[in-house]
């Protein structure tokens, strides 16, 4: 098997030497997406709900660049920077998933993350 490298002007460009997206065979694993608008470059940090908002519309882009959809994501990591946030982070997130067919998700809480953003999500999808 060979990996594709997975790439959209949709979602913002690798801010390192990472790609948004690899996929391997039938898996795509994403890279954390943080709340950068790629239209603009700006950061969406209005509130933590926007923040969410916009990461998760950043793994849209994503998952539309690999011919995916939320409905083939299999598992997510969602990184805090603070656990109080999570019942608004959760509530933006559910919005993207149909409950019956979540995907496994674990939810940590860390020190810092790349430029001092509240959330960072990444994804794992498979066909």
């Amino acid at each position: 098997m060979a990996k594709k490298i997975i790439n959209t002007t949709n979602a913002p460009a690798p801010i390192g030497p990472y790609s948004q997206a690899v996929m391997y065979g039938d898996l795509l694993y994403t890279s954390g997406q943080i709340a950068i608008n790629p239209a603009t470059g700006e950061m969406v940090m209005d509130s933590i709900e926007k923040e969410t908002r916009q990461v998760m519309e950043n793994l849209k882009a994503v998952l539309t660049a690999a011919d995916m959809s939320f409905e083939n994501v299999i598992k997510t990591t969602i990184f805090l920077n603070d656990m109080e946030q999570f019942a608004a982070v959760n509530a933006v997130y559910g919005e993207y998933f149909d409950e019956q067919n979540a995907p496994a998700r674990e939810t940590v809480q860390v020190a810092n993350l790349p430029k001092y953003v509240n959330v960072e999500i990444g994804m794992i999808a498979g066909r």
